[in-house]
């Protein structure tokens, strides 16, 4: 599963981990995390999120 960075802060959602801050499972991959969901450290919204490549 691909990784996608934060463009605010930086900050790395990698999908094997999930974020369990956010009760989010590991294996949970970005395009199915809930509407609610935003970066864990700086709080942006998922469009601030970019594919890592």
């Amino acid at each position: 599963m691909e990784t996608y960075r934060c463009t605010r802060c930086g900050y790395i959602y990698a999908p094997i981990s999930g974020d369990y801050t956010q009760k989010i499972p590991p294996n949970t991959p970005f395009e199915a995390l809930p509407k609610t969901w935003v970066c864990p450290r700086c709080g942006a919204e998922q469009k601030a999120f970019v594919r890592n490549e």
